[in-house]
């Protein structure tokens, strides 16, 4: 077998909340097109919100979509995913969304989002911030999150970190 298409795609995690706001879900669509037109592979939740939008954005260019879904059944995907994966697992899915990953864009988000940065940071996953968690730690910010200013800012550390390249 030769090297033909044996090159790894990318594929980056969009992470954030199951509920958002009509303008963070316009931020999540230009994320998921921007992706798509670079030829990542996006992955999620699967669900509604923040998922829904971004995996809506990639639909629209053509991209990928992967739903990592805390169900055992395939159907409570949102529409614009195509590959579900049921794991029936809960919120313990949200290990394998960002380990998935070669970087992670999150925007906005809850809880859940939370334990998503905190598995990606941990695991030395690239996370790009979007109107997301700030963290502090004795006082002083946390600079784990690497801010982003747009959705274009974010998609393109997001994929030169997930190339291991070093932003200037």
């Amino acid at each position: 077998m030769g090297k033909a298409g044996s090159e790894k795609k990318l594929i980056i995690a969009v992470i954030g909340g199951g509920k958002c706001s009509a303008q963070e879900a316009v931020l999540a669509e230009t994320v998921g097109r921007e992706l798509a037109k670079r030829g990542a592979i996006l992955v999620c939740g699967g669900l509604s919100g923040i998922m829904e939008a971004a995996c809506r954005g990639a639909a629209i260019e053509s991209g990928l979509t992967i739903g990592i879904l805390p169900s055992d059944d395939p159907d409570d995907c949102n529409p614009y995913v195509q590959i579900p994966v049921a794991t029936g697992v809960g919120h313990a899915r949200n290990i394998a969304v960002v380990k998935s990953a070669q970087a992670v864009i999150a925007i906005d988000g809850d809880y859940g989002t939370l334990t998503e940065l905190g598995f990606a940071l941990k695991s030395g996953i690239p996370v790009i911030g979007l109107k997301t968690w700030s963290l502090y730690r004795n006082g002083e910010e946390d600079k784990s999150i690497i801010k982003a200013e747009d959705a274009v800012d974010a998609v393109e550390k997001a994929i030169s970190l997930a190339k291991g390249k070093r932003l200037h």
